[in-house]
């Protein structure tokens, strides 16, 4: 229910409901073991208390009432959290195809109306053919619950019948019945045309899906692929259109992408439904092949534009625009490869306005510097959009904290950097020194749990085992005889001059 303004969704406006069917034992089953776990057992209360508004043995409309009998009758304070809360319900229930809520405005009461259209749960061979909805079945109680409920629910035909031929013996309804068609009653038909009953069905709600047509799909697929037949079948299963273009716009594929992938084999089973799981890896690797390209195609313009002294248009880097100073509040130490080559001031007033190239030489004095770490900072700097300025702060916490120069270490830390929209200096003095103190208090806390003492470990728990000292084994003391102590006796006394 899609509602911006909550004064016009209050427990004082009326509202009427509509339902044109009757739920059975199989619809109660659907409800409670397909519905309620994808949706939740207060969608479906809202759900059965709406269905209640009608005698079970009628349908139509129900009489108008103030939606409070609602609010009443699940226990929803009549305040904005009850009202967010119905609405919320409401949307779950909408989503899954059983409710439709439309806005009427009634001029005699100069007011707003709601109207609840319910719709009954879909059989349980039409559910496990729905692909959304099969897939948040699955999302939610696993793929082989998913399996269990199909099987409770769907019994299979028998296996000598499977293949066997059908005839039809079913008799028409002209072959039994005559109308007469000789006299017209034009009360009746005015009376039909009239009632609520006579009304077209209302279509069931879908979920409308942008994205590619089957006339585009189809105008682009080659006639001569083995997999054309499944491909036109897509006119009529609207079910898996919706699961290709999901695919699509997760992996941002273009309309020949689509195709070439549709034309692999095994994309489509025997049956003709899609292998979701092999499309989506398919998609995967054409995704991750044509950001591999754009990245390299970026770098590769940036080295030329370097060359020929052109500015690269496709470069994501700002340009500079003067120098920068520096809050003392943002200084970082010198290291001690800069020791006598510049103060503070300097040292900080580089980090802020020389590109990160000239802080790598002044690393990788001793020699190049390694092309792998240039290759990685380059995509740092032209692909992420790194600012130079960030990325000398992320070099000087490297080489302080002796941390690793490889290509994982780096896009790790670059990844938390860009997730937590470090974009300036400041910010990257900032993030660095929350490292830094994360550290030292990780390293704290391996020291005092190893001695046993200090804070507790990890997750406030503390020592899972008492630290029990360790008897040491002390050397048996050899007992001698009495003819060895007189000796040791006459040697001491020979020692002192006694004897």
């Amino acid at each position: 229910m899609r509602i911006t303004n909550l004064l016009h969704f209050s427990e004082y406006h009326r509202f009427y409901v509509v339902r044109d069917f009757a739920l059975s034992s199989l619809d109660y089953k659907m409800m409670a073991a397909v519905y309620q776990p994808m949706i939740g057992a207060y969608a479906v209360s809202v759900y059965m208390t709406l269905f209640q508004q009608l005698p079970a043995d009628k349908v139509g409309h129900s009489a108008m009432e103030q939606q409070r009998k609602l609010f009443l009758a699940l226990e929803l304070e009549a305040s904005e959290n009850g009202r967010k809360l119905f609405i919320e319900q409401t949307s779950r229930l909408e989503a899954v195809g059983l409710l439709k809520t439309s806005r009427r405005f009634a001029a005699a009461s100069d007011d707003y109306v709601y109207e609840y259209t319910l719709f009954a749960p879909l059989p349980p061979t039409e559910f496990f053919r729905n692909q959304h909805l099969t897939l948040l079945l699955r999302d939610k109680v696993g793929k082989y619950a998913v399996f269990a409920l199909r099987d409770e629910l769907v019994l299979p035909e028998a296996q000598e019948m499977a293949d066997a031929n059908a005839e039809n013996l079913s008799v028409p309804f002209y072959e039994l019945f005559r109308l007469n068609t000789q006299v017209i009653d034009h009360e009746l038909e005015k009376a039909f045309f009239e009632s609520a009953a006579a009304k077209p069905a209302e279509a069931k709600p879908e979920v409308m899906y942008k994205g590619y047509s089957y006339a585009e799909i189809i105008m682009h697929f080659p006639r001569e692929s083995v997999n054309r037949d499944f491909v036109e079948r897509l006119k009529y299963e609207p079910e898996q259109l919706a699961t290709i273009n999901f695919v699509a716009k997760k992996y941002n594929l273009f309309l020949t992408d689509v195709c070439r992938l549709l034309d692999e084999d095994g994309v489509f089973d025997e049956d003709g439904r899609i292998v979701l799981e092999l499309l989506q890896h398919k998609a995967n690797q054409v995704f991750r092949q044509d950001k591999k390209r754009t990245e390299e195609r970026t770098r590769y313009m940036a080295r030329i534009a370097d060359k020929t002294g052109d500015k690269d248009p496709t470069s994501k880097s700002p340009a500079p625009a003067g120098d920068k100073i520096v809050e003392m509040e943002y200084y970082l130490d010198v290291p001690d490869l800069f020791q006598g080559e510049c103060n503070q001031h300097q040292y900080n007033y580089i980090l802020r306005n020389e590109p990160y190239t000239f802080l790598l030489e002044k690393i990788f004095s001793q020699g190049s510097i390694p092309d792998g770490l240039l290759d990685t900072l380059a995509k740092v700097d032209l692909n992420y959009g790194l600012r130079e300025e960030v990325m000398n702060v992320l070099i000087h916490y490297m080489y302080v904290n002796k941390r690793s120069w490889s290509r994982a270490s780096i896009e790790f830390s670059v990844t938390d950097m860009l997730a937590k929209q470090v974009n300036t200096f400041e910010d990257a003095v900032q993030y660095i020194r929350e490292q830094m103190k994360y550290q030292e208090q990780q390293r704290t806390r391996r020291n005092a749990g190893a001695s046993g003492t200090g804070t507790p470990a990890r997750g406030g728990r503390g020592r899972q085992k008492p630290v029990i000292p360790i008897v040491k084994d002390t050397p048996v003391v050899k007992q001698r005889t009495a003819a060895e102590r007189e000796a040791l006796l006459k040697k001491a006394q020979q020692l002192d001059g006694k004897l």
